[in-house]
């Protein structure tokens, strides 16, 4: 079992399944950030299998916003901003799997590259209650329209996901 925390959240992954915080990669932070002038990371990569898909491992790239105790600020789009982390990301994958000086983020990088699908999710925190102080600023189906508009040549399935919804579709738990 692999468990990593991203902020106030803790993702818990089965026993076979792999798992790394992406963001804090050295070959991220070192060497392939600078690329192009600056790239942006996913939080977290997985490997791992989910239900039905047992033909083969799935690559699973999760992004993770909490808005509960501090609302979006940023004037971006959420999905603008979603879809280029996974673009970098998956570039950086393809880089570490051949530059990385870390040998186990190569070899990270080399397993995710060889998955046999590729999925991402985009984890949505927000207040529960809509309040003037914390209000939900963020429709996720809206969100996931877009995720899907954008992302539909690496995942047609883009899903956004939070701690209420996820536990019926995905193989890990977050608390």
């Amino acid at each position: 079992m692999t468990a990593i925390t991203e902020g106030r959240l803790t993702f818990t992954f089965p026993g076979q399944w792999d798992a790394v915080k992406y963001d804090d990669w050295s070959f991220y932070r070192n060497q392939f950030n600078g690329c192009c002038g600056g790239t942006k990371a996913v939080d977290i990569l997985a490997i791992g299998h989910n239900g039905a898909q047992r033909q083969g491992r799935t690559l699973w790239v999760i992004e993770v916003k909490d808005y509960r105790i501090r609302p979006r600020t940023k004037p971006s789009d959420l999905g603008d901003e979603v879809a280029a982390k996974v673009r970098d990301s998956l570039a950086g994958l393809v880089a570490a799997a051949r530059n990385a000086h870390d040998s186990s983020e190569k070899s990270f990088a080399r397993s995710a590259l060889a998955s046999a699908s590729l999925r991402i999710v985009l984890h949505l925190e927000q207040p529960v209650r809509r309040s003037k102080l914390f209000p939900r600023l963020v429709d996720p189906s809206n969100v996931q329209m877009k995720l899907k508009r954008l992302l539909k040549s690496v995942d047609p399935r883009v899903r956004v996901l939070e701690v209420a919804t996820h536990a019926r579709s995905v193989s890990w738990t977050v608390a």
